[in-house]
């Protein structure tokens, strides 16, 4: 999924996991993780064990440039697990690539982690981690399971032990895919906010996949079994899955994205039961209904921004057309944080097609208004093309509050909409008019109690707190 970035949204990676004994697994991780690709372009890597050795192989760039046929086929094992990174702490670079190992025990352990933590600091106090020490949270947790598993080495079972110890005083949003030489394991958090999948392969002795997203299950042949529930942990080996809890009930209290179904999630993946796509056209029909505006064609922005314009163009009546062509060789537009710079990476990512916008008054839907600088550049590119209005819609509500949980919004003076009153933002974009889905209607498009997501960039209301 590549979006026009409106705003430099950006995900906390992709997580990946297969155990399957019958079967050497890097290419399959690599196909896994291609298809998690749209979650991080900075970084990606696997872990792979034969029995005896866990072997890692990290680099900084994409899934496609860190590996290739002769690094895969080197890779021998049935067990592993991968990971595509976006950083949201740590610098990009090689040394926070991940998956993160240690080497204690038989063969070491690795993990790899989708998410944010809200207290990495406190927990790196306790893993006795120097400030210059802690790089990234995904390490501090390394550094602190390490720690009780020396604690615990004379017990039957010291690393399963040391999961149970320190992912309960863990804060925020995790999606954990871990291993050492003889099992897969697979945890997140209480309050579930990034998503995580159990899937199996349809030849039964094949064995399981962890995969943050249903279509990774799809594309290596697996079936969706379920979610790995908030505050569970699921252990695989020889025998099967075993799960546990690591929370307190009281705890558990599910408040999954609601941004990984405007944006985040492939249109193909399934979260909740839902289908994203569906949910996204459905979007588009509740904005048409609430904020109609007469025009002769609907355009989506591509590609997150198509499924609702689709929608928008179904119930409305107005054709659905093509504005916009995008260059499938740019990265996203929130790379450098630099507005003139993403001023620029909006250009060469999108060029629009002026037969098909001169002279007409458009209808532009796209999934999330941010920072405001993309909308800003797309209007002013449809202005030049010849469209003689340009009437934005955004198949969500405008980013009011900074995400603590894996996503890119650093701070509220970025968020234009959190200072700017929404009848100003149509003469500071340029556009004929704007308007937003309500979250109210963001919910009903979903179809999932509403009480099921986690809903802070938009309502300021943080179901983890954060210091």
């Amino acid at each position: 999924m590549v979006s026009n970035g409106e705003a430099g949204l950006k995900e906390s990676c992709g997580v990946f996991g297969v155990f399957s004994p019958n079967k050497q697994v890097s290419a399959l991780i690599f196909d896994g993780l291609y298809t998690l690709q749209h979650r991080g372009q900075e970084a990606a890597g696997m872990a792979v064990s034969d029995g005896q050795t866990i072997t890692v192989i990290k680099d900084v760039g994409l899934v496609s440039n860190v590996f290739d046929e002769r690094t895969l086929l080197s890779l021998e094992g049935s067990l592993g697990i991968g990971h595509t990174r976006y950083s949201t702490t740590g610098a990009s670079n090689w040394r926070n690539a991940q998956p993160t190992y240690r080497p204690l025990g038989v063969a070491g352990f690795a993990l790899a982690h989708n998410g944010n933590l809200t207290n990495a600091i406190q927990l790196a106090e306790q893993a006795g981690m120097l400030p210059g020490m802690v790089t990234t949270d995904s390490d501090v947790l390394a550094e602190l399971i390490s720690k009780k598993f020396l604690e615990h080495e004379t017990n039957n079972d010291p690393l399963i032990t040391a999961f149970k110890e320190v992912y309960p005083l863990a804060k925020g949003a995790f999606s954990i895919v871990a291993m050492d030489e003889k099992r897969l394991i697979g945890i997140r958090d209480p309050k579930g906010i990034r998503p995580l999948s159990l899937g199996k392969f349809k030849d039964p002795d094949f064995g399981w996949v962890l995969a943050s997203e249903t279509p990774a299950l799809d594309i290596v042949n697996a079936h969706y079994l379920r979610d790995i529930e908030p505050g569970e942990m699921i252990v695989i080996d020889d025998t099967g899955p075993t799960s546990y809890r690591l929370f307190e009930q009281s705890e558990i209290d599910p408040k999954l994205c609601i941004f990984e179904f405007v944006y985040f999630a492939r249109p193909d993946a399934k979260l909740y039961s839902v289908e994203v796509h569906d949910a996204r056209r459905r979007m588009g029909q509740l904005l048409a209904r609430t904020a109609p505006v007469d025009a002769d064609m609907v355009m989506g922005v591509p590609e997150s921004g198509v499924p609702a314009a689709e929608g928008y163009a179904f119930e409305s009546g107005i054709p659905y057309g093509q504005g916009l062509v995008k260059n499938r060789y740019i990265g996203r537009t929130f790379i450098d944080p630099a507005p003139d710079a993403r001023e620029r990476a909006v250009r060469r990512k999108l060029n629009p097609l002026k037969e098909n916008i001169k002279d007409k008054r458009l209808i532009v839907v796209d999934d999330s208004f941010v920072r405001g600088t993309t909308s800003k550049t797309l209007v002013a590119i449809l202005r030049e093309a010849g469209a003689k209005e340009v009437h934005l819609r955004f198949s969500s509500p405008a980013f009011k509050w900074p995400c603590f949980y894996g996503i890119d919004v650093p701070s509220r003076e970025e968020l234009m909409a959190s200072s700017v009153e929404p009848d100003k933002l149509a003469d500071i974009l340029g556009a004929d008019s704007v308007a937003f889905l309500s979250l109210d209607d963001l919910v009903k498009a979903i179809g999932i109690d509403e009480n099921k997501f986690c809903k802070a960039c938009l309502t300021g209301n943080y179901p983890v707190a954060v210091d």
